[in-house]
C-alpha cells in the first residue's frame, strides 16, 4: 500500500475519482497507485502537482541493490531477436493482454500488427475499456516521410498504400474512450511498441523493411535507462502527430495490402 498517497489524498480532501480527472487516467488505475504501484512519470509529475506535495514524497527513487547496475544494457535489455519477424505472435498477444496502464505504437504501416492478430481493434478496446490508454501513431500517407521512406527501400507509393491499409484496421477505435490514432510526418529511426513498462524496439536499417531489422526488447528500470529515452521519443513524435480523420482522407476500404 502506497500510505502516503492514501494520507495526502485524505488531507487534501481529494477522492481517487478527482485524482484521475486531473492525470487524465481511469479511476481503476488510481486505485492501483494506492495499493502501490509506481505511475509513470508523466503521471507522477500531475499527481504531485494536483496534490501539491513533492513527487519524491508520494514515490521516493528505491533504493538499488548491492552490486546491482541501474540503466544501460545489463539491466534493461530482456533480449534481443534477430528480426521483427521472427518474434512469436504470442509474444505480441501476451504483451497486449497483459498491459494494465497504457499501450503506445510508432510505426509508418505497422501492416503486420494487424494481419497477424485480425482481433487486434476488439483486444485494444477491450483494454481501453479497463482502464488502458492506446495511443496508436502511423505515417501520414500523404506526408513527405512516408514518400521518402517509400524510395528508400525501393518500393515507390507502396509505402503509402500500405498505410491506408493498414489504418482500416483501427477505424472502430476511434470513439472509444482512452483510444487515440494519430498520423506523423517524421523520420523514424525506430518503430516502438511499449506496453506499460515493457517495450519493443525495432531498430531501422537503411533501404530495409523493418521487419527484416532487429528488435529489442527492454524492461524499465529506472529514469537513466534506455527506456525512458525510447519513450521520450515516442512522446515527441506523438505530441507533433495529427488526428486521423478517415472520412476526410480516403483511407483504402479494405484492410489488405
Amino acid at each position: 500500500m502506497n500510505e502516503r498517497l492514501h494520507s495526502v489524498l485524505a488531507q487534501r480532501g481529494v477522492s481517487p475519482e478527482l485524482l484521475a480527472e486531473a492525470c487524465e487516467v481511469d479511476p481503476k488505475t488510481i486505485g492501483r497507485w494506492l495499493g502501490g504501484r509506481v505511475p509513470h512519470p508523466r503521471h507522477r509529475f500531475r499527481a504531485a502537482q494536483h496534490l501539491r506535495v513533492e513527487e519524491t514524497f508520494l514515490w521516493p527513487a528505491p533504493q538499488p541493490h548491492a552490486g546491482r547496475r541501474t540503466g544501460g544494457l545489463g539491466s534493461e535489455l530482456v533480449g534481443t531477436h534477430q528480426n521483427r519477424a521472427s518474434v512469436p505472435r504470442e509474444t505480441w498477444l501476451a504483451l497486449l493482454k497483459e498491459a494494465q496502464e497504457q499501450i503506445d505504437v510508432l510505426v509508418f504501416s505497422g501492416t503486420f500488427f494487424a494481419q497477424s492478430n485480425p482481433h487486434v481493434a476488439k483486444m485494444l478496446a477491450e483494454r481501453a475499456a479497463d482502464g488502458v490508454q492506446v495511443r496508436l501513431c502511423f505515417g501520414d500517407p500523404s506526408g513527405q516521410a512516408a514518400a521518402i521512406r517509400g524510395r528508400e527501400e525501393g518500393i515507390g507509393d507502396t509505402l503509402a498504400a500500405k498505410i491506408r491499409a493498414s489504418l482500416t484496421y483501427y477505424r472502430t477505435l476511434l470513439p472509444e474512450a482512452r483510444c487515440e490514432v494519430r498520423l506523423h510526418d517524421t523520420t523514424l529511426y525506430n518503430s516502438l511498441f511499449r506496453y506499460d513498462d515493457n517495450l519493443l524496439v525495432n531498430p531501422h536499417v537503411f533501404g530495409q523493411p523493418a521487419s527484416a531489422n532487429p528488435l529489442l526488447h527492454l524492461k524499465r528500470v529506472d529514469a537513466t535507462g534506455w527506456f525512458d529515452n525510447y519513450a521520450q521519443s515516442f512522446e515527441a513524435v506523438w505530441a507533433g502527430a495529427r488526428p486521423w480523420t478517415p472520412d476526410q482522407e480516403g483511407t483504402a476500404a479494405h484492410g489488405q495490402d
